[in-house]
């Protein structure tokens, strides 16, 4: 029987319940993984749109469970630390330790710098980079003790340029990418792997929910504001998932403090 690439492996996901985490998470469970699968499962007052479920997670559950893999879920809020704590607690508790960290849980909004309110500021930044940081201080722990390990922070092509009426959304993921790099630096010795994964647009729900807030269409606002070379308005959640595979696997085993980007050319000079 041959040996799938991340056969043993536990996989923590925030944002697991739609959209680029949920793929990722039944992509890693097909190799091997289990998966412990962390989403806020209800709506919050900003940005407006529809969120995942909690009827999502225990979907995600199920389909993980039909590949022969187990799954923890816990609907929680990146931003509350005793819901990060508890949920990397029962993760451990069920699966012995934790392998690989994707960091996806993200919100996306539009609005001009000198408009938005500082709660809108503030909601941004504490979802997309403040999640990012109390997920990975009580993972990082167990990827020290087992002396091996990879963390992902899904940023964007935002986070490497900026993106007119997206200023907060664009300062939120260029901070994962200071808090990776300085992360890449401190567990080295642990041999714990630390990089930033920078799509540009992703064919999720969440393009839908903007689509709805500017009162267009979910390709529209691809086509709008990519700008990709390649001739595509925007990835699907399966290029996602193979870079995740890659990055997380042996085969990257030298990467580390870098940026992953899978723009279809937007950054191209």
């Amino acid at each position: 029987m041959s040996t799938k690439r991340f056969d043993g492996k536990t996989v923590f996901i925030t944002g697991a319940a739609k959209g680029q985490g949920r793929a990722v998470a039944l992509g890693l469970a097909e190799e091997g993984a289990n998966i412990i699968a962390f989403d806020l499962g209800e709506k919050i007052p900003y940005p407006a749109y529809n969120r995942s479920s909690n009827d999502d997670l225990e979907k995600l559950k199920d389909d993980i469970e039909a590949l022969g893999r187990k799954a923890v879920i816990y609907a929680g809020d990146v931003r509350n630390e005793e819901d990060v704590k508890e949920a990397v607690e029962r993760g451990v508790k069920e699966f012995g330790g934790i392998d690989i960290l994707f960091s996806n849980a993200g919100i996306a909004a539009y609005g001009y710098s000198w408009e938005l309110s500082l709660e809108q500021w503030e909601t941004m930044i504490s979802i997309n980079l403040t999640g990012g940081f109390l997920v990975s201080k009580y993972v990082i722990p167990h990827l020290i003790k087992s002396g091996h390990g990879v963390i992902i922070y899904n940023s964007s092509v935002a986070g490497l340029r900026g993106f007119a009426r997206m200023s907060h959304y664009s300062a939120s993921k260029h901070g994962l990418v200071g808090l990776a790099r300085a992360q890449a630096i401190e567990l080295a010795t642990y041999n714990v792997r630390v990089v930033t994964l920078h799509p540009t647009g992703v064919n999720t729900p969440m393009n839908d929910g903007l689509a709805e807030l500017e009162g267009t269409t979910a390709i529209e606002i691809a086509e709008r504001s990519a700008g990709n070379l390649l001739k595509t308005p925007w990835l699907e959640t399966e290029d996602i998932v193979h870079a995740v595979k890659y990055i997380a696997s042996d085969e990257a085993r030298y990467m580390t403090g870098n940026q992953f980007v899978l723009d279809a050319g937007l950054l191209t000079d």
